[in-house]
């Protein structure tokens, strides 16, 4: 990120230097090689390469952030947000200050539908996932302005913080909202909505628990119907065995509101975590 200061406030310069800019005028401050971001706020690679390589269902973008998120990471991100790093097991009850059901949200984008859904519900914690800097310092900024109190912001790879940072069963829920489609057929494999990461997800949380997603891309919807109806550790919350109408505590968003114009078609699925002696009974 780059800073704009008044150069009539600026040092003068030292023997050699260029000559001070014209006093009023905007002078453009480059960071240098290796200088973070935001020095107190999110890191552009929190777990480095401490854990395996292996295909990531995500790419991280660094668009331009604007004034108020550049803010709201710097004031916000040393109470409210944390880089997913692999280093240590979260104390939820700690980490959001009660004992309230946690939500996981996988990929929140610029966070409105999050907000939303955490100022309908202050009872429920979310844990708001992204890699995205702008929209982590807009959801940042809206529940700053909203005063809301039960939202976390983790910066990273989900994997990572669902296998080393996340206790078993500690999860009420998790929300997967329009994750990236991977179109391509030889992208598939970099789809986040696989039997591996529902086995993982699975032992993180609590029986009963709902996972909820939803996509515009209809062939991945039905990808996501067929491994979530295979898998032993979820049952499908719709008696048909189908998708789900949209549930009224998800916010249509604008940015699906725009698909919509366009003839896409939005699809849910609602899938329950099954308890263990369910699973046994199931097999007998």
């Amino acid at each position: 990120m780059s800073d704009t200061v008044n150069a009539s406030a600026a040092l003068p310069p030292a023997s050699g230097q260029d000559a001070p800019h014209t006093p009023g005028v905007p002078v453009r401050h480059t960071r240098a090689k290796g200088e973070p971001r935001f020095p107190d706020g999110p890191k552009a690679d929190p777990a480095g390469s401490h854990f395996e390589r292996r295909i990531r269902s995500f790419q991280p973008r660094r668009s331009r952030v604007t004034a108020g998120q550049a803010d709201a990471l710097q004031r916000l991100w040393p109470a409210w947000g944390f880089d997913i790093d692999g280093s240590r097991r979260l104390d939820l009850a700690e980490f959001f200050g009660n004992g309230n059901p946690v939500v996981l949200e996988i990929g929140f984008g610029m966070g409105e539908a999050t907000a939303a859904m955490a100022a309908a519900d202050p009872a429920t914690n979310i844990l708001a996932v992204d890699v995205h800097t702008p929209g982590q310092g807009n959801l940042l900024n809206l529940a700053d302005r909203r005063g809301l109190t039960n939202v976390r912001v983790g910066n990273g790879d989900a994997i990572i913080l669902l296998r080393e940072m996340l206790a078993p069963g500690s999860l009420g829920g998790l929300r997967v909202y329009f994750p990236d489609p991977w179109p391509k057929k030889r992208h598939h494999k970099r789809r986040l909505i696989q039997p591996e990461f529902l086995t993982l997800a699975a032992t993180r949380l609590a029986p009963g628990a709902v996972l909820h997603c939803a996509t515009d891309w209809e062939p991945y919807a039905e990808q996501m119907l067929e491994v979530l109806t295979a898998h032993p550790g979820f049952e499908n919350m719709q008696a048909d065995g189908g998708f789900a109408p949209r549930p009224g505590f998800r916010p249509l968003t604008r940015f699906e509101g725009q698909g919509l114009e366009k003839g896409h078609v939005v699809n849910d699925l609602l899938f329950r975590r099954v308890r263990q002696d369910e699973q046994a009974e199931d097999r007998a």
